[in-house]
């Protein structure tokens, strides 16, 4: 399934880095696209989605 939530406080390469690492975690086999300019993070996952915005939040980023 493809998930797309918004990140508000991903500010740059090394943020989006650290979300796609925090997914990964939970889901290896997922393709994660996340763009510091648009604030965008577009996931294809397994997961639940519950699972990813846990991850997400738990590396330290709010998910809208």
């Amino acid at each position: 399934m493809t998930l797309e939530f918004k990140v508000p406080n991903m500010a740059c390469s090394a943020c989006s880095e650290t979300i796609t690492k925090a997914v990964k975690a939970v889901d290896p086999s997922a393709t994660v696209e996340a763009d510091p300019k648009t604030k965008q993070v577009k996931i294809e996952t397994q997961q639940p989605e519950v699972m990813v915005k846990q991850a997400i939040a738990t590396a330290g980023y709010s998910v809208d």
